[in-house]
């Protein structure tokens, strides 16, 4: 018993097939053991000195199931495997449930030649099981395309977890990512599982991963080398096989030469790069978008509205610098506060009737000061 203890200690187990009658800790007290913290894997009891209330404590403690001797070699094999099964649909339950929220979905709006080498370039990375980094300005659709890669792929079956690695402070961040043990620091009542776990054969979501701190960093960066991780506070490793995907919306390069991302990190994740093209550059889906969302806001009950050509013009020639994610907050808008069945030019806010300059007036030089004060003010707003 006191092997068994120290063994799953340094290394993560499946299955445990347990006798009850052994010498110094005997079954039941490793069994008793083994539940306080949780139990770290499936236990299938097996004794050849069988009693009733030995076999209800062990249930009680958490074993999968319990045999007596003589056993057939097939049965107990059978049992075993049954065991396995059961701690992967345990996992899993784990996993979906901390998938539980808004339903997402992994369709894509858009025909622009933009989009299109975008979403090419997501299907080739689909097929393979490669790290995929996906660059782009915010609202611009780098989480659904991550969810279109994993749909695609023959990690399909298994979770797709995401975590916002600058919204976690670094304590909580490393817990949430590896897990804890039992005891780790106060308030770790019980072990938890990190997402690394949770998402072992499916894909994990590091949304912003340059935002972590160095110590972090070189902790992913260990994952990623050789799939093994330990818990906070524990001392077992754990192997893991996970497919990373991570969204940035900032210059990787500026942040390795700042000296806040670590460039060996950056290599390890930019295996496939997927630059997604900004709104304001396809202008063509913009009313492939807004149909979409129209439907979207009937299907939820809101009513059917249709929008003018006056108003898809002014729509259209606006710069969006909050991308898709802006623009489905503005139909929304629209549909809820305009009284008419049509959306008109007039329903529009105020701040999409201000047209980006034309692309075509490149020189600079002959300008007037406000049309050069407008522009300058207009690029401000776009970045920020």
């Amino acid at each position: 018993g006191e092997a068994a203890l120290e063994r799953i200690g340094e290394k993560a187990f499946d299955v445990m097939l347990l006798d009850l009658r052994m010498p110094g800790l005997g079954g039941l007290g490793a069994l008793r053991r083994l539940s306080e913290t949780g139990l770290p894997c499936e236990v299938v009891v097996l004794t050849g000195q069988p009693d009733y209330d030995d076999c209800v404590e062990a249930m009680k403690l958490g074993a999968f199931h319990y045999l007596r001797k003589p056993m057939e070699p097939a049965v107990i094999e059978e049992t075993l495997w049954r065991a396995v099964e059961h701690g992967g649909l345990r996992r899993e339950n784990a996993a979906l449930r901390r998938m539980l929220g808004p339903a997402s979905t992994s369709e894509f709006v858009g025909e622009s030649p933009a989009i299109r080498a975008a979403l090419e370039m997501a299907q080739k990375a689909a097929v393979s099981d490669s790290r995929v980094i996906i660059l782009g300005e915010s609202g611009t659709g780098k989480g659904v395309v991550a969810r279109r890669i994993h749909d695609q792929g023959r990690r399909r079956q298994k979770a797709f977890l995401g975590v916002h690695c600058g919204a976690v402070a670094h304590e909580l961040l490393e817990s949430e990512l590896f897990g804890h043990e039992r005891g780790a620091f106060t308030g770790a009542v019980v072990e938890k599982p990190g997402l690394f776990e949770l998402a072992d054969g499916g894909t994990l979501f590091l949304d912003e991963f340059a935002e972590m701190s160095p110590e972090m960093q070189s902790k992913l960066l260990k994952v990623l080398d050789h799939g093994e991780l330990r818990r906070v506070g524990g001392v077992r490793t754990i192997t893991v096989d996970v497919r990373v995907v991570v969204p940035t919306n900032r210059d990787v390069h500026g942040l390795v030469q700042a000296g806040r991302l670590r460039e060996d990190l950056l290599h390890r994740v930019d295996v496939i790069r997927i630059t997604m093209p900004p709104l304001r550059d396809r202008p063509e889906d913009i009313p492939r978008f807004v149909a979409h969302f129209l439907a979207l806001q009937k299907h939820r009950g809101l009513g059917e509205k249709k929008v003018t050509a006056q108003a898809m013009r002014v729509l259209q020639s606006y710069a969006w610098p909050g991308n898709v994610r802006e623009l489905a907050n503005t139909i929304e808008r629209l549909v809820i506060l305009s009284p008419r069945p049509a959306i008109d030019a007039d329903d529009l806010p105020e701040n999409l009737h201000f047209r980006k300059p034309p692309a075509s007036i490149t020189d600079e030089r002959f300008l007037t000061l406000e049309e050069l004060e407008r522009r300058h003010i207009l690029r401000v707003l776009e970045t920020t």
